[in-house]
């Protein structure tokens, strides 16, 4: 595959969007009616402006397949280290089981090392189990409970 990373554009914001709505959790919290709802613009120049996060895609043969975002965080723990975490990873349906998350999560780490980070770290919801065990097959270890409040 000829694969090629790249920053996302507004452009790519509708194709996000659709990936990010494109599985069981998402379809019930994801907008993907037209004109595209205002909120998904404002949160991605948001994401643009700020040196600390990185919203990037991941085509193949001219076609957007991937996305995912890194933030970049200063941590007073580890002697003052940086921190990558990695959210919103979705790769296109007819793209997934080839390779290509595994690859994307490689790259990201790649860049993680590129800043100086000592941590990458990510969640993964419990009621995705594939997803959980791809990312242990890729070294990930689940060293924390994690904990959510919605407001």
């Amino acid at each position: 595959m000829n694969l090629i990373y790249r920053k996302a554009t507004k452009k790519d914001l509708k194709n996000l969007v659709n990936l990010l709505a494109n599985d069981e959790l998402g379809t019930t919290r994801e907008d993907t009616s037209t004109p595209l709802n205002q909120r998904y613009i404002d949160a991605f120049y948001d994401i643009d402006k700020d040196p600390n996060n990185e919203l990037t895609v991941v085509e193949c043969d001219d076609e957007l397949v991937g996305m995912l975002q890194l933030t970049f965080i200063s941590y007073l723990t580890h002697t003052g280290s940086w921190r990558c975490l990695i959210e919103g990873v979705r790769i296109a349906e007819n793209y997934r089981g080839q390779g290509l998350g595994s690859e994307f999560i490689r790259w990201a780490i790649n860049r993680a090392k590129e800043r100086n980070c000592s941590i990458v770290q990510l969640t993964s919801d419990k009621q995705r189990p594939g997803a959980l065990k791809f990312y242990e097959a890729l070294g990930f270890r689940a060293t924390h409970e994690g904990f959510k409040l919605k407001i």
